[in-house]
């Protein structure tokens, strides 16, 4: 069985987050990446497949060299491989493009992605993917099972879950549930040292044209200052949410 693992290069989320040119770009100085989240909830989903079935984990990133770390970091984990496409991953549909244009050629049973990735929250790769690719899609995914070609999938719907059933090849795109957090995986010396010999191959990028493009980006407002009540005060409780917070 082949696993292809996507993986977004994305800040910490304890970063400070500016943006620089009139507001259109991300400033990355300073900032420290990791693998997204959810897509690290997917990774440890796939390496528990890896330990049972003896899948082969090749993990793919859209992006410049300076992602190579994290890739690095994916393999320390346990993956067996790693794929850098190059280039700038402006736009999530031309990044579900480029990463599709290489599985075609690689016939991957299971495809794993994060639900979105934590910096832009868009969303739009795992469904544009499995469009491009032509195969079934299960979003939101918080529990997957296989045995042999059949699968099943749990996903989180509104008010409730939903249990799924079909055969590979499929895309789940998952977040918290897939595996819980205590089961992530942190990287050993011994999987550090590994994944310095593991393979990391940089192809070039196809069509790179892209649909949409960064008007502005705006931060959200300051909080405002939390003001402390004493317990007991009950009456200066309901004037504040009158006079300030006026919800009532």
């Amino acid at each position: 069985m082949k696993i292809l693992v996507c993986i977004s290069h994305v800040p910490d989320t304890t970063s400070k987050i500016k943006f620089t040119n009139n507001q259109t770009e991300f400033d990355s100085n300073g900032i420290t990446f990791v693998i997204n989240p959810y897509d690290e909830f997917g990774l440890t989903r796939a390496m528990k497949i890896k330990e049972s079935t003896g899948a082969t984990i090749t993990v793919v990133n859209v992006g410049a060299a300076s992602t190579e770390p994290t890739l690095r970091k994916a393999l320390a984990i346990g993956a067996d491989e790693a794929v850098r496409i190059d280039a700038d991953p402006k736009d999530g549909s031309t990044v579900a493009r480029l990463i599709a244009d290489y599985a075609k050629e690689q016939n991957f049973d299971l495809i794993v992605t994060g639900r979105e990735s934590i910096d832009y929250n868009g969303g739009i790769v795992p469904g544009m993917l499995a469009t491009y690719l032509d195969i079934p899609f299960v979003n939101a995914c918080i529990g997957f099972e296989l045995e042999g070609t059949n699968a099943k999938a749990v996903r989180e719907i509104d008010g409730g879950k939903e249990t799924l059933e079909g055969t590979l090849p499929m895309l789940i795109a998952g977040q918290k549930g897939l595996v819980e957090e205590k089961e992530l995986r942190i990287p050993a010396m011994r999987g550090i040292m590994m994944a310095r010999k593991k393979p990391l191959s940089v192809i070039a990028a196809g069509d790179t044209r892209v649909s949409t493009t960064v008007v502005s980006f705006e931060l959200p407002e300051t909080k405002a200052a939390c003001t402390m009540i004493d317990a007991g005060n009950v009456e200066q409780l309901v004037e504040l949410l009158h006079t300030e917070a006026k919800v009532i």
